[in-house]
């Protein structure tokens, strides 16, 4: 099979043969045939290469992997990842329930997140997880009395903001002085003193993360650097630290980005830190998802306008946020490119906004009923997702070589209302 002339996509597994798109060994076309459209679509050996990359540059390294839950929180997707090995980033009650149940490791479960519940410290501290970030300090003081309610003592690390500009959007900039998250770095020495004392609660390490979808490392390499002259100061009061949690936050290609490997993103991280024998913690999300998956659509009509036309798809912002939402870019492509009478056109959905559409000005070589491959969308895609104007959410199917696993049903409009009640 000649797949020479396949083009350099960012999903690694996508290919063209026999004049249309493949995912591993199964076709795009039998795939919307037999479970319909739109559906999210998943490699499962891409997910697997981008967490042996992460593994392959923390060789030697006393090192956990802590896979981002708010990427992609598929049970399918989990339980690959909790097989290989993985801990589990959460930020709330519902991602930890969803861990367990694909077979996650509690003990390897992190919890951050600014506005845990009491019923969720429960729920985390029963399970018997890993750590809580913990960031702020009325945050402490709620799980130190939680904790000693139970008889337990609760691991816990702050989440320190190093106020460094990632250089990303501002929605997933989360390390500056003006965001919500974490506590700022000139209050975190005396936190650290609060937290010793206070008996229902166990000093295990410190965190930070300054966003996402970072494409040079050079911004995290100086939050490290801040980190370990915390640490530093940490242990010359006693307080010593059993793990640094560096957070996640590497970017991946959308469209002509050249980010770092995995390998070249930690480098820096790893210089800084060593000698040392703290355990050091990751917790990639889009890194290790948002390329091993694409949203499966089909256009309805074409609409030809006076200053712009519309291919009009059964797939909507309620399936796919991120272009509405940050004006993101995803790369669309024919599943069955023709090559001849290729038009410019708007990719946009059947919801009623003006801001729904998942693609503007793309060249497209397309008829009504067509096929088309939106990537990248691995990542906070459906876990975006909504239901707004009553529309079921999308299936997803994973793909492992020549077999396409049904990892979620395709909701139904009697599913939407069936908690809803008449009011009589």
């Amino acid at each position: 099979m000649n797949t020479s002339a396949t083009p350099a996509w960012p999903l690694p597994t996508l290919t063209l043969r026999e004049g249309a798109l493949w995912l591993e060994e199964t076709s795009l076309e039998d795939i919307a045939q037999r479970f319909g459209t739109p559906t999210y679509v998943y490699s499962r050996a891409a997910l697997e290469s981008a967490f042996a990359a992460w593994k392959q540059a923390l060789a030697g390294r006393r090192a956990l992997v802590c896979y981002a839950v708010k990427a992609n929180s598929n049970l399918g997707i989990l339980s690959v990842f909790a097989r290989l090995g993985a801990g589990f980033d959460i930020v709330s009650g519902g991602e930890l329930a969803r861990v367990l149940a694909a077979g996650g490791r509690a003990d390897k479960v992190v919890f951050s997140g600014v506005g845990k519940t009491r019923a969720e410290m429960r729920q985390a501290l029963e399970a018997g997880i890993r750590c809580f970030n913990i960031e702020s300090a009325a945050e402490l003081e709620r799980l130190n009395a939680l904790a000693g309610e139970l008889g337990k003592q609760a691991p816990i690390a702050l989440r320190v903001n190093p106020d460094v500009d990632p250089k990303t959007h501002p929605y997933i900039s989360t390390g500056l002085k003006g965001n919500k998250f974490g506590v700022a770095f000139a209050d975190a020495l005396a936190l650290y003193r609060q937290a010793s004392r206070l008996p229902h609660l166990r000093i295990s390490g410190v965190a930070c993360h300054i966003g996402s979808q970072l494409l040079d490392p050079a911004p995290m390499a100086e939050a490290a650097e801040k980190l370990r002259d915390l640490v530093e100061q940490l242990a010359a009061e006693g307080i010593a630290l059993e793990h640094i949690d560096l957070g996640g936050g590497l970017g991946i290609r959308y469209r002509d980005e050249t980010p770092p490997s995995a390998t070249d993103y930690l480098a820096p991280l790893l210089e800084v830190f060593a000698g040392r024998n703290e355990e050091l913690c990751f917790e990639p999300g889009r890194s290790l998802v948002g390329n091993a998956g694409l949203l499966l659509t089909r256009i309805e009509y074409l609409k030809p306008g006076e200053t712009k036309n519309f291919a009009i798809v059964d797939a909507a912002m309620n399936d796919l946020a991120r272009p509405a939402l940050y004006d993101a870019w995803h790369e669309v492509v024919e599943v069955r490119p023709c090559a001849a009478s290729a038009a410019q056109y708007d990719v946009v959905g059947p919801i009623c906004e003006s801001g729904d559409f998942l693609a503007r000005g793309r060249m497209l070589d397309v008829a009504e009923g067509d096929l088309l491959a939106i990537l990248s969308a691995g990542a906070y895609g459906m876990t975006m997702s909504s239901n707004y104007n009553t529309r079921p959410r999308a299936a997803e199917i994973l793909v492992e070589g020549s077999r396409a696993l049904v990892v979620r049903e395709r909701e139904t409009v009697a599913e939407l209302f069936s908690g809803e009640r008449v009011a009589n």
